[in-house]
């Protein structure tokens, strides 16, 4: 008995060392890959960072916050995180209404009653939990254009007497918004604090995302911001890659921060550093239970709402077998294994973020600039990670 305990533990500690090397192994790969794109791109800034088991195993920052190259981006930079905000948003509301404060089944008009659709008494049927789930029978971005041209939210919700639904709530997958911003009235209906304060208490404080923020105020005031960039133009360099294509230079312009979409700051109000993104993974893991209890973890995470368009992503097409939303967060099936996933996109900015709860590994990505490469990027990543942490996992398993 004695001889098997020996053998074993010696086995498992073989392994555990051949696992350090092949994460070592790992970590580089992902950092040399990462590092090629971004250059390949031209990309002014960047940030990523993987935990795994409770721990950051890897967080690394490239480039610089604007394109004058003063000022390098570290780990404390702070980005929008723009889509990345409704996981906060949806975990705040769900926190909520496990502790009784507000229904998940209260109709939307009861904190927006001048919200009015078309159809007579079809804004009466949409409820908190068709919101968070992208389910609420409205058409996809419903006048997300009325934001960027400097209207009050009072006035965007009025034009929605126009709008009639393409379905019954719970009934189709509608990406929204500004719908999603009407989070923010039913949340601080139930509070004396307002919504940007209840997240620092809930969730930053206590997960010492200490960069992390709400609001075009606060993110204008910080002085490690990066700075959004947009494409300017593509320039054909004269070169040819090994498929004969043409090799362009990508050309970025520095923008101003646009306060559109911070008027939803549910739907895409929040900033933060790669490192405040570690502490949300690690907690979003289940590894900060007092923050984020599991059953709180497991309503977010639940599939409400078939997404079939995410299957036909780029980059992510060929591994992803099913596709749903749940509350704030993506349920994907990635070559047969879960992951819980989110991107973001606003004027200059791209975010990426997800985690495995059966690998029990994170993986964020942030960058100042609108480029798509951010898909290839995670895609690559959440591909390779499967294939080396499941065979870890099958290891272990088998002794």
């Amino acid at each position: 008995m004695i001889f098997r305990l020996i053998s074993f533990f010696s086995l498992l500690l073989s392994t555990l060392t051949c696992h350090a090397v092949e994460l070592d192994s790992f970590n580089k790969k992902i950092s040399a890959n990462f590092a090629h794109d971004l250059k390949k791109y031209n990309i002014p800034g960047a940030a990523y960072a993987i935990v795994k088991n409770n721990k950051v195993i890897a967080m690394e920052s490239f480039g610089y916050t604007d394109m004058t190259k003063t000022q390098k981006i570290d780990n404390n930079t702070v980005f929008r995180l723009a889509s990345v905000s409704k996981p906060f948003a949806a975990t705040i509301t769900t926190m909520l209404a496990q502790e009784q404060q507000l229904n998940l089944s209260d109709p939307i008009t009861k904190y927006v009653p001048n919200f009015v659709l078309a159809t007579a008494g079809a804004a009466n049927k949409i409820q908190l939990k068709h919101l968070l789930s992208h389910s609420s029978g409205l058409m996809p971005n419903a006048y997300d254009n009325l934001l960027h041209e400097n209207w009050s939210m009072d006035k965007i919700i009025s034009r929605f007497n126009r709008v009639t639904p393409i379905c019954q709530p719970a009934k189709c997958y509608g990406y929204q918004n500004i719908a999603y911003g009407f989070l923010q009235p039913a949340i601080e209906a139930s509070q004396t604090k307002s919504y940007s304060t209840l997240l620092h208490d809930r969730i930053f404080t206590p997960l010492a995302m200490d960069n992390a923020s709400v609001g075009i105020e606060v993110f204008l005031q910080q002085k490690n911001t990066a700075k959004p960039h947009i494409l300017r133009k593509r320039i054909k360099t004269g070169q040819k890659d090994k498929a004969g294509k043409d090799i362009k230079r990508y050309i970025w312009r520095t923008v101003k921060v646009e306060a559109d979409y911070y008027k939803v700051a549910p739907a895409a109000g929040v900033n933060a550093s790669i490192t405040d993104l570690t502490k949300w993974l690690i907690a979003n893991l289940g590894h900060n239970p007092e923050v984020l209890s599991p059953k709180l973890l497991s309503e977010l995470t639940t599939p409400r709402i078939k997404t079939t368009k995410d299957l036909r992503r780029r980059y992510w097409r060929e591994h992803l077998t099913d596709a749903h939303y749940g509350y704030g967060w993506r349920i994907y099936q990635f070559n047969g294994h879960p992951i819980i996933y989110h991107s973001g996109w606003v004027a200059g900015f791209r975010a990426d973020i997800g985690y495995s709860p059966e690998l029990d590994i994170g993986f964020t990505v942030l960058i100042n600039a609108e480029s798509n490469v951010i898909n290839k990027i995670s895609s690559q990543f959440w591909s390779q990670a499967h294939q080396l942490f499941a065979a870890e996992q099958g290891v272990i398993a088998a002794q």
